[in-house]
């Protein structure tokens, strides 16, 4: 069980890893604690946009939409691997999961179960980072991005003294979810599992 980190630990873990970070407006207070706990976190979630264009989606992520209040995430992670800090605390990310795989992340086991139940609240146990790319399986993940991912998830694994097992995509935890599309999670937490040693 592990408590969030403060704002100012989480700036720190990232640029310790060496992410470029730009802070939006109010980040450090920018949440949704209103609507419930944030914490025990658990884990970190990989997410698309099906956006364009960095301002456009880190303007979207901060506001949120009409539909779903800002902020849509902690850092959004544009093309140039920027890593734009848009909320701390409880931010509408990961909406309800299924329950067998929180546990599974929380015990790291190698293999996640499916998916098949939305019965559990992810923005409470969830760090979200929401990656700049239209999902279509066509859109590029420059190299930049994509080590700008590695690192952000390594950092806050990091931090907590997980292992590449507490990373998961969208796709895995919530039914329905195809992000992120175009490259694999287990791609991913190779990449993570080699930054951490």
């Amino acid at each position: 069980m592990a408590p969030p980190m403060s704002a100012g630990a989480f700036l720190d873990a990232l640029r310790n890893e060496g992410v470029t970070v730009v802070e939006v407006g109010d980040w450090r207070e920018h949440n949704r604690n209103h609507k419930g706990p944030w914490g025990p976190v658990h884990g970190v979630m990989i997410h698309h946009t099906v956006t364009h264009g960095t301002g456009h989606t880190v303007r979207v992520c901060y506001d949120g939409r009409p539909d779903l209040p800002g902020p849509l995430c902690h850092g959004v992670i544009t093309k140039d691997g920027t890593v734009h800090l848009v909320g701390h605390g409880r931010a509408n990310h990961a909406g309800l999961g299924d329950d067998d795989v929180l546990r599974a992340v929380i015990a790291e086991k190698k293999v996640l179960p499916p998916d098949n139940e939305a019965n559990t609240d992810g923005n409470r146990h969830f760090y979200g980072f929401e990656c700049e790319n239209l999902g279509d399986g066509e859109d590029p993940w420059p190299e930049a991005q994509l080590e700008a991912i590695e690192k952000v998830a390594a950092a806050v694994c990091r931090r907590h003294g997980w292992s590449e097992r507490s990373v998961i995509g969208h796709a895995e935890w919530q039914p329905g979810k195809v992000d992120p599309r175009g490259f694999t999670m287990g791609w991913l937490r190779e990449r993570v599992r080699d930054r951490l040693k």
